[in-house]
């Protein structure tokens, strides 16, 4: 395995790679691979099953009630329009 230092990151791409880090529960050194992979586009065809993480933070923030309103208002979309298809 190669080793790089790198240094002159500002402290804005240090905060990201610390929030990186923690919320996929990586080391920082998994952290930083992954945004150099993902940078030089050698994942590409690695992360088209990858939703994304930007809904992340309400994770496991609704009750069961806002949970239940949620499903009720989205139950109209579940159903087909059989007369739309013919």
């Amino acid at each position: 395995m190669n080793q790089l230092t790198i240094r002159g990151f500002d402290a804005e791409l240090a905060a990201y790679i610390q929030d990186l880090a923690r919320r996929e529960g990586i080391s920082l050194n998994r952290a930083v691979m992954r945004l150099l992979r993902r940078g030089a586009e050698l994942d590409a065809g690695k992360a088209d099953d990858v939703v994304g993480s930007s809904l992340d933070h309400l994770m496991g923030t609704w009750s069961t009630e806002e949970a239940d309103r949620i499903d009720q208002a989205l139950e109209d979309f579940s159903r087909i329009d059989e007369a739309m298809w013919k």
